[in-house]
């Protein structure tokens, strides 16, 4: 029941944002649509704003869109379905070297919480304990080991291949797209898979039900930063430059809410953040992997929204690889920091 309930979530249509303030006529009114995917707290913090009335107070009317891997953000911006997404920072990249000019206006996340690794429970009780031995593991065939990422290109591809190829395995695993939990956890306990990439959330749900255990963890303090050399934009809210050019005040109002957001997650307990968003967007989900993977956030987003030089170039080890297909971009070309800068001085 539990994953046909997320399963209904993660596939759900639009959620609408709530009624607009009385001052604020539905001529004036701005539409707003943000995709990402899947449904998962690291992606919780439009889901803040919209229910704090963040949006609204900004004159903005807030459509969300989910699909079931972190593409469906990229894949509907780039369609022209959205005006905004939030996913992986490669993922504006990838775009516009596509030759769809895209710019980054904030990061929510400096750790990947999902760049950590499931294995198999029963070849973790069979010795394989560490990305090393998961790498040396062949199967019945004789075949390398299965690993699945959401989708091929998905973020948590770009930091699960960077991961192995940091360690000088990258030739001894095959990839394969997974989808949501949906399908990643029975394919996991059917041993259709052998590892997956997995959030916070996924651990604890993999772990509980008995068929997964972690053995890359980047909720534990260090791990990221041992691999990556610290901190970097992880997740990141972005736009098409078309966008930027064509409807600014949109744009402000969308990183005014998202923004005070932040502002109030940063002070607020975990239990009451949960609160906020349990009913409506994490129903019938396990209120402790929720919480679990709510308390990696609270931890690692960035509550100042701001990406500096440094961690930018942080970056360019999980982004620009073969295989990524993504060209060296300059930190300039990519990253607007012009809408927060407006949105920190209006809300000090």
């Amino acid at each position: 029941m539990l994953v046909t309930r997320r399963h209904a979530i993660m596939t759900g249509a639009a959620l609408a944002a709530t009624p607009l303030l009385p001052r604020i006529s539905h001529a004036e009114a701005r539409l707003a649509t943000l995709a990402f995917g899947p449904v998962s707290p690291i992606y919780a913090i439009s889901m803040v704003a919209d229910l704090k009335g963040y949006f609204r107070e900004e004159g903005v009317t807030l459509k969300l869109l989910t699909g079931n891997a972190g593409t469906f953000g990229r894949q509907t911006l780039a369609a022209g379905q959205v005006m905004f997404a939030h996913g992986d920072a490669s993922h504006p990249l990838q775009l516009t070297a596509r030759g769809k000019p895209c710019k980054i206006l904030l990061a929510t996340e400096a750790v990947a919480s999902y760049a950590s690794v499931v294995v198999r429970k029963d070849l973790y009780d069979a010795g394989i304990t560490s990305i090393e031995k998961l790498a040396a593991y062949k199967r019945p065939d004789g075949a390398k080991p299965i690993v699945a990422a959401t989708a091929i290109g998905s973020g948590t591809w770009v930091y699960g291949t960077y991961v192995f190829e940091a360690r000088g395995l990258a030739d001894k695993v095959n990839w394969v797209a997974g989808g949501g939990s949906a399908t990643m956890f029975p394919s996991l306990e059917t041993r259709q898979f052998d590892a997956i990439m997995a959030a916070p959330s996924w651990i604890v749900e993999t772990e509980t039900r008995g068929f997964g255990k972690a053995i890359y963890n980047t909720a534990e303090p260090g791990v990221f930063e041992k691999d990556f050399g610290g901190t970097l934009p992880v997740l990141v809210i972005y736009a098409l430059q078309d966008t930027i050019d064509q409807d600014k005040a949109t744009v402000q109002g969308v990183v005014n809410a998202i923004y005070r957001a932040m502002r109030w997650v940063k002070t607020t307990p975990l239990d009451e953040v949960h609160a906020l968003v349990a009913d409506k967007y994490f129903a019938g989900i396990d209120p402790v992997a929720v919480k679990a993977e709510l308390g990696f956030d609270k931890s690692t987003w960035v509550y100042d929204g701001r990406i500096d030089q440094a961690s930018y170039d942080r970056g360019a080890k999980p982004w620009y690889r073969k295989g990524t297909d993504i060209p060296e971009t300059k930190y300039q070309d990519i990253v607007d920091m012009s809408f927060l800068d407006a949105a920190q001085a209006k809300y000090k």
